[in-house]
């Protein structure tokens, strides 16, 4: 497995992680856990060395899953959490369902570390932007808990980039997650030459578009009831149909290569940038093995321009989110 610099701030992680949220959380109806906590180690065995989780995952299962699973590997793999939702205890939730206050924040990295069995997060993003919070404070504490031991880097979760460079002021931001793939490219108009411009390093998550660019999933699928993807405005039927072209043109190139589709479409994304790494997620371990591959496959130039100029004629139907969780991303 090859591995990839996170922008300046030194961590170092395998090319391809593994995005942790569907081993129990969000996909349909939960695996068999100690199958999960296998297939974790499994990927460890197999090189990969980034594992992706939060707190609001349960909330707190997924966590406990993780920690458990690698706990075996204190020194061989890196962990990234997430906190901001309301999860305490005391207090009215609030109607957007987050909350990044410093104290809360505190109480989040507490539970983390507990929970995933470490001493030190070694990434702790803010899942999504808290308008009722300044990005200052935000990163303010998660300064204070790398002071104390607590936290290794900091990074932030579907951010627009003016906050990005707000909170690096700060406290210098290791690394952005958010969704990225060739059927979803906003990052690429601001928050890249943030990243750029700033030496922080980038997460694709959903970098297989949730599963919908391995040519697995058709307006023919059905999803169970813990599965968020029947609420997703871009997985209703008609819009499954009318984005087939995507997954088309990674069969294409995919055929020429011998590769999977979702190989075609993890390689794309290790080519745009030396400091990207993506966290595909899986269940399975015939999958995990395909994303691992997508390692070794190299798009030459001509191949890229091909993907670029074939992508530019398709549209893409449907949004990612519904409104009201569009709102939260990218702020």
């Amino acid at each position: 497995m090859q591995t990839r610099k996170l922008g300046n701030s030194g961590l170092t992680v395998s090319a391809i992680g593994l995005g942790c949220m569907g081993l129990n959380y969000n996909r349909g109806p939960a695996p068999d856990r100690k199958e999960m906590i296998a297939l974790v180690r499994a990927a460890v065995e197999r090189g990969v060395t980034f594992f992706d989780t939060a707190e609001v995952y349960g909330p707190f299962t997924n966590e406990e899953l993780v920690g458990e699973a690698l706990e075996p590997f204190p020194n061989d793999v890196v962990i990234a959490t997430k906190f901001g939702h309301d999860l305490g205890p005391a207090g009215p939730r609030r109607s957007d369902g987050l909350d990044s206050r410093p104290e809360r924040i505190r109480q989040a990295a507490e539970g983390s570390l507990k929970r995933l069995r470490v001493e030190a997060i070694d990434l702790f993003y803010q899942h999504r932007v808290d308008l009722h919070v300044p990005i200052e404070d935000v990163a303010g504490a998660v300064k204070d808990l790398i002071a104390q031991g607590k936290v290794k880097h900091f990074g932030l979760s579907e951010a627009g980039a003016s906050t990005v460079r707000r909170a690096h002021a700060v406290q210098p931001v290791a690394a952005i997650q958010s969704e990225y793939s060739l059927w979803w490219r906003q990052p690429e108009a601001e928050v890249f030459p943030a990243c750029e411009e700033l030496g922080i390093g980038f997460v694709p998550f959903s970098p297989l578009g949730r599963g919908f660019l391995t040519g697995k999933i058709d307006e023919t699928t059905t999803f169970g009831g813990n599965d968020n993807r029947s609420s997703l405005p871009r997985f209703t039927p008609k819009a499954r149909k009318a984005n087939r072209p995507v997954v088309d043109l990674l069969e294409r190139i995919g055929a020429e290569k011998r590769a999977a589709p979702a190989e075609i479409a993890l390689a794309w994304l290790l080519a745009q940038k030396p400091w990207i790494a993506p966290i595909p997620g899986t269940t399975k371990l015939s999958r995990l093995e395909e994303n691992i591959g997508a390692g070794a496959i190299k798009l030459t130039t001509a191949d890229l321009r091909h993907i670029d100029a074939a992508a530019a004629q398709i549209t893409v139907e449907g949004d990612r989110y519904p409104q009201a969780e569009a709102e939260r991303a990218q702020r």
